[in-house]
Order: C-alpha cells, then structure tokens, then sequence
C-alpha cells in the first residue's frame, strides 16, 4: 500500500494492534532479514485502519472516537500461526491470525466511522506483515522462511499511529474496555 501524502494541516495516521514483545523484536528481524526496506521503519502490528490523512483540527475528535469506539470492545486473545500471501493482488506475505481474526474485524468495523469514515482499498483482511514491495523470490523466501512462525499474546489496547515523514510512531493508546490509557512512551520505549 502506498502512503497517502498529508495536505497542508493534516496528519497521516493508522490505527493498529501493536505487537507485543518479545514477539515484536522477533518480527522487526525477521522482516530486516528478510529484505523489506520499511522494516525498521514500521512496528510489527495488526492494522485496523490503514493509513488516513486526518486534518490537525480533527485530531482531538479521532482520538474522542477510538477511545469510546475502542472501549466498547473486550479485550481477546491473538494467535499468529503460518504465512499466507495477498499475491497476485498485492506484493505482501504475512503471518495469519490463527485466533482474534473476529474481533480485529469488529473493531476496524467500528472505527470505521466518523473522521476514519473512509473507504477501504481492499476488503479488512488482519494479519501482520513480514515482506512486502520485494521480488517473487524473496516473497517465496519470506513465506517458507516464516510457515512455522507461532506467538500468541493478549489486546489490551489499540494504538493510533502517526507517520512522521519516514516511520510509524505511536502517538496514544486506547484501553480495550476502558479508557485513553496514554501508554505511546512505553511502546515507544519497546521499540528495537
């Protein structure tokens, strides 16, 4: 996916699951030795909400909207297991959700609206991306190299992500079930 370009006043933003660690670490190697470029540039994550230019005069009204969007969700339980592939449509090998694949639908279902009123580029698929943009090669490299890859950890919290001109930086995090848990210093503090 190509990241759209911010006007004038406006912000880039995503909407995602950050992958905890030790987990997270484990996916920033893999896709660096897998030859994705972005790879120190994006935290492993489950989107929810692709990437949106939001102007800077909404950003206070979004962050009103996920948090009473997102506290109306229980927290669950996520298992990654195996590689599948968007190929031919779309250059991406990912890691499936094995488990939590529901819930992640029901919350970006749910986001949908308001400032994130959007429509989506492809039907709302949750996986976590391990090579992207990349040869057939590689893709086939990364698809075998991560078929046995397995994790599993509980969301608690959706985070809104910014892109600052070059990476993903989380900017708030919201509580599943609960309220704005301003946590962006302590994921930011995870990040290899």
């Amino acid at each position: 996916m190509r990241l759209p370009r911010a006007g004038e006043g406006e912000t880039v933003v995503g909407v995602a699951i950050a992958v905890p660690e030790p987990y997270c670490g484990e996916l920033h190697e893999a896709r660096a030795r897998l030859g994705d470029p972005e790879a120190r540039n994006i935290v492993p994550h489950v989107t929810l909400i692709g990437p949106t230019p939001v102007p800077d005069a909404e950003l206070a009204e979004l962050d009103e909207h996920l948090a009473r969007t997102v506290a109306g969700h229980r927290p669950f339980h996520v298992q990654l297991r195996g590689t599948h592939t968007f190929r031919p449509v779309s250059p991406v090998v990912f890691v499936t959700l094995a488990e939590g694949a529901d819930q992640c639908a029901a919350l970006e279902s749910g986001l949908r609206a308001g400032p994130l009123q959007v429509e989506a580029q492809f039907p709302y698929h949750p996986h976590v991306t391990v090579a992207h943009d990349l040869d057939e090669a590689a893709l086939d490299a990364a698809q075998s190299d991560m078929a046995a890859y397995e994790a599993g950890f509980d969301v608690t919290h959706v985070h809104r992500f910014v892109h600052d001109g070059t990476a993903w930086r989380p900017a708030r995090s919201f509580e599943l079930g609960g309220t704005v848990d301003d946590a962006a210093d302590a994921l930011l503090a995870r990040r290899p």
